[in-house]
């Protein structure tokens, strides 16, 4: 049976869970720059990437996994021209949080986010290793 992941860490899902583990394979939902206040983080694209894909291993973390476990990612962004400006910047914060592999990946062009001021959405899957895979309670927050 799938088993909602989402970490005390990151803000209080309604409707929704921040990840969903079944079996050893974790689909990480939707994550953009949302702090734990509830707030896109400011300051462009750059530091919306760093809190997007920070959520994104936060919920990877809370059921076990790595950085190396992710398998695909999708980026969703409303401004493709300003990531592609930003790309050194934003493969710097890649590296430093999950270090130098990279897994398939997509980005995606799109008009808008859930939240207005959102520039990036980070989606993906991981396969998290038997050994190190840890079920999160069901917790109801």
């Amino acid at each position: 049976m799938p088993v909602p992941v989402n970490p005390a860490s990151l803000p209080v899902p309604r409707g929704y869970s921040h990840g969903t583990l079944s079996g050893n394979t974790l689909y990480l939902g939707g994550q953009t720059a949302l702090d734990a206040d509830m707030k896109i983080v400011p300051g462009g694209i750059v530091p919306q990437f760093r809190q997007a894909f920070g959520n994104v291993l936060a919920t990877l973390r809370e059921a076990g996994g790595l950085p190396e476990d992710l398998v695909s990612i999708t980026i969703y962004l409303t401004d493709i021209p300003g990531y592609q400006a930003h790309g050194r910047e934003i493969g710097q914060a890649w590296r430093e949080l999950a270090g130098p592999v990279y897994p398939a990946m997509a980005g995606i062009g799109c008009t808008a986010l859930w939240q207005p001021e959102a520039l990036i959405e980070i989606v993906g899957v991981a396969q998290i290793p038997s050994s190190r895979l840890v079920e999160p309670a069901v917790v109801s927050r």
